[in-house]
């Protein structure tokens, strides 16, 4: 797979960028706002609890929103920002056209707002909410460090050219996650979130006809398998159609994600190039059997912590939004 010349510039740019932001991360905190705002992760909690009561599906919109927000720009909640006049926004970028969630946000920092005025910002709301969605979803605690400031820049140039393509192979992915200052166990753990939620048909019909000039479907998904998505996906032009990421578990946190990749059911293009890596492959096929589940929980709390802590502003930098989709 060709490699744009911008992502050959990543790994250069991230030791750069690493370098600047490791004192940034030092300064977030447990209990951070203890004294400013010391019932914030209750608050987001609850919120989070009526939310997902309401609407299960949304724990895994939740998650990928700071996914997506992290790896353009750090976790500095530029995702949430609105397009302006002259200034098309992140979340309006052809690769996050698919997004939701952003009302739930807006609920909770309301929340907080009422609770503790101008004190918590929507980077640390964000981060909280992908955590209590992984929980409240049967998946694993972690505790998260607070303190993150907001961004107030928001370019969806720059989603389009950094956010991880659900067709990228093993070596394509592994550069734009070092770009991150996350590595290749990082990038198959947090693969793993694909077992919450449901994906348009426009990500993946690629694979289901004329994948190539030798092949009519992608030969590394199971046959059976491409049989019964296409009795769902007529056309990569289809954006009504949903299939489950990780069928019949797709609202439960867990390692079934993995049993269907090592059995070439993987949804994505880039779900079926973790078997085509040797370190990748490994690690699925260990998780598939069932046995390590609480190896998963554990790996997978200390690469979201890793991944919340990508590019943060601290201190006297960025701002505390009242807003999450305006700046001050």
């Amino acid at each position: 797979m060709a490699v744009k010349p911008s992502a050959m510039m990543l790994i250069p740019l991230a030791l750069l960028l690493l370098a600047l932001s490791s004192s940034a991360v030092a300064q977030l905190q447990v209990g951070y706002y203890s004294k400013t705002c010391p019932n914030v992760e209750a608050i987001v909690r609850e919120e989070m609890e009526k939310i997902l009561s309401a609407a299960p599906n949304l724990a895994s919109p939740l998650l990928r929103l700071h996914f997506h927000d992290c790896f353009v720009r750090g976790c500095d909640a530029s995702v949430l920002l609105n397009s302006t006049e002259g200034n098309l926004a992140e979340r309006d970028a052809k690769p996050n056209k698919s997004l939701r969630g952003f009302g739930s946000v807006d609920r909770v920092k309301a929340k907080l707002e009422a609770a503790c005025p101008n004190t918590v910002s929507c980077a640390d709301v964000l981060t909280l909410m992908a955590r209590d969605a992984v929980v409240l979803a049967k998946g694993p605690f972690w505790p998260v460090a607070l303190g993150r400031r907001d961004g107030s820049v928001s370019r969806a140039t720059e989603a389009a050219d950094q956010l991880p393509p659900a067709n990228g192979d093993v070596p394509l992915l592994t550069k734009i996650f070092a770009s991150k200052g996350l590595d290749v166990k990082d990038l198959v753990v947090l693969s793993g979130a694909h077992t919450l939620g449901t994906a348009h048909c426009s990500s993946y019909a690629g694979r289901l006809c004329n994948f190539s000039s030798a092949y009519s479907a992608d030969p590394t998904l199971d046959s059976e398998y491409a049989d019964r998505l296409r009795t769902r996906c007529k056309s990569v032009d289809d954006m009504a159609m949903l299939s489950e990421m990780d069928p019949g578990s797709y609202k439960t946190f867990d390692t079934s994600y993995y049993r269907h990749v090592a059995k070439r059911r993987g949804l994505f293009q880039s779900d079926a190039a973790r078997l085509a890596d040797a370190i990748t492959r490994e690690y699925v096929q260990r998780i598939a059997t069932g046995k390590f589940d609480d190896v998963f929980f554990e790996d997978f709390g200390e690469s979201m912590i890793k991944m919340g802590n990508v590019g943060v502003l601290t201190g006297a930098q960025g701002e505390i939004r009242k807003k999450c989709y305006i700046v001050n």
